[in-house]
């Protein structure tokens, strides 16, 4: 991977709809040169896919937040995982070290559903604690290579 595969993909990380011409144009090459790159990029797994992000406001959905989740010995990660996919309100849920095994990403309505949600968890989804916290403000700090 070299400069130009490098700046292909910051400009893709900000903008994945961005067209090849306009692309060429901002790295100075061809739109066939660069079509040519992105495939094999593709092709090569550096882009996993190409992928809406959608604003949970559009659903209501403005209050986000974070649960870190204790599992209880008898609950595999794998039944926990198919419990959380289970609900909408979940967005991601990762495999943790340290004091909790996963830390899930939760937008929801309201905090009485933000409390369903994570009883929810706790009583069928195989948690033994719980923690919560609520999100203020979120930054994405992209970087590539």
């Amino acid at each position: 991977m070299d400069r130009i595969d490098r700046e292909i993909l910051r400009v893709l990380v900000d903008d994945g709809r961005c067209a090849y011409s306009e692309l060429a144009e901002r790295v100075h090459l061809s739109g066939n040169a660069v079509a040519e790159r992105v495939r094999r990029m593709v092709g090569n797994g550096t882009i996993l896919g190409f992928r809406a992000i959608l604003d949970p406001a559009a659903f209501g959905r403005t209050l986000a937040a974070q649960i870190d989740v204790k599992l209880r010995p008898t609950t595999s990660a794998v039944e926990f995982e198919k419990a959380i996919r289970e609900l909408p309100q979940v967005t991601s849920a990762t495999l943790m070290t340290g004091s909790y095994d996963y830390a899930v990403r939760v937008e929801c309505v309201d905090r009485a559903e933000l409390v369903e949600v994570t009883e929810t968890i706790r009583n069928q989804a195989g948690a033994l604690e719980t923690y919560s916290r609520v999100i203020l403000r979120e930054v994405s700090v992209r970087t590539v290579g």
